[in-house]
């Protein structure tokens, strides 16, 4: 295992750490003083990259607030990352209002400057597509929010890839600022990103920035097969039983027992072997308590060889579906 490591995000100047935390815990079930425990971890593990959104939390907005607190007085050293444009119950913008307009984003931009602390954000991400909104004004008004400081880089999120292609050309086309990087539900053993969207990335230099690359769990090696989940876990709770049951686990136990072979865990094939993916700049884990912030910074460490990747292919393969 190796330091934690550190990549461009897709073909900006913009670095990150390989493993980022996602802080969609935060407000939710990890609460302030547990935050500050958290950031950390993260930063004595080398993570710099924080994702949030303003939607995360019990409340909406609570986690950019308690993030923001624990990063007082060391903001200039890391990637904070936060989204707009996602509806959740709680918020207090009405629910008729175009997500992805001028307006919209303005009012959004104020408020998690405020709530994070801090006069700028590194990546400003779109949560989702707006329907309703042409993505030109999107564009427009994220370039508007770069060159008065309050943005330093725009990226998009749960994007199609031919959503991907016609803002990247759009942005290009009106000299707009353009998404440095997307993110999407991709891990090993949910891979049907690498059909379209992984190509897009590649060719046109957009950093992919996977989310749930544990599965829910299933890939940190704690669930077994027609054993109950563990006290406390993510799964644990009859809400997520069917999931349990319709889990891949013939690839599952095929992972553990590659991850058996090479002497590693489950959340190093996991983790370091979705950042040895194409395209892939930072791997957004998400954690409850310093230890799994420190075990997801280790998992990132392991290299996959050649023969690994082509191993891990011949696993997981079906499982894009």
């Amino acid at each position: 295992m190796t330091d934690m490591t550190y990549r461009q995000l897709g073909d900006s100047g913009l670095t990150v750490s390989t493993v980022g935390l996602g802080c969609n815990n935060i407000g939710g079930r990890v609460d302030k003083d547990a935050t500050r425990a958290l950031v950390d971890a993260a930063i004595d593990a080398g993570i710099t990259l924080f994702d949030t959104a303003d939607i995360y939390g019990s409340q909406p907005g609570l986690s950019e607030d308690f993030l923001g607190q624990a990063l007082q007085g060391r903001r200039e050293n890391i990637v904070l990352a936060t989204k707009f444009g996602k509806p959740a119950g709680g918020m207090t913008r009405p629910p008729h209002e175009a997500r992805g307009s001028r307006r919209y984003i303005r009012a959004s931009i104020e408020g998690s400057l405020r709530r994070l602390r801090t006069d700028y954000i590194d990546l400003y991400q779109m949560h989702e597509p707006d329907p309703r909104t042409p993505i030109e004004e999107s564009l427009d008004a994220l370039d508007e929010l770069v060159h008065e400081g309050k943005v330093r880089y725009v990226g998009s999120s749960q994007f199609r890839s031919w959503q991907v292609v016609d803002a990247d050309w759009t942005a290009r086309v009106a000299g707009r600022a353009r998404f440095i990087s997307t993110q999407a539900q991709y891990s090993l053993l949910e891979r049907r990103a690498e059909t379209a969207l992984v190509p897009v990335c590649e060719h046109l230099g957009v950093g992919l920035l996977p989310f749930y690359p544990l599965a829910n769990g299933l890939l940190t090696g704690k669930y077994r097969r027609d054993a109950p989940p563990p006290p406390g876990s993510r799964l644990d709770g009859g809400r997520y039983a069917e999931r349990l049951a319709t889990a891949r686990w013939d690839v599952i136990e095929a992972l553990r027992v590659f991850a058996d072979e090479r002497g590693v865990t489950m959340l190093d094939i996991a983790i370091g072997g979705l950042a040895a993916q194409p395209a892939v700049a930072s791997v957004i884990a998400g954690a409850t308590s310093p230890d799994q912030v420190r075990a997801n910074a280790r998992a990132g460490g392991w290299a996959p060889d050649a023969t690994d990747l082509v191993g891990l292919d011949e696993i997981t393969g079906a499982a894009d579906g």
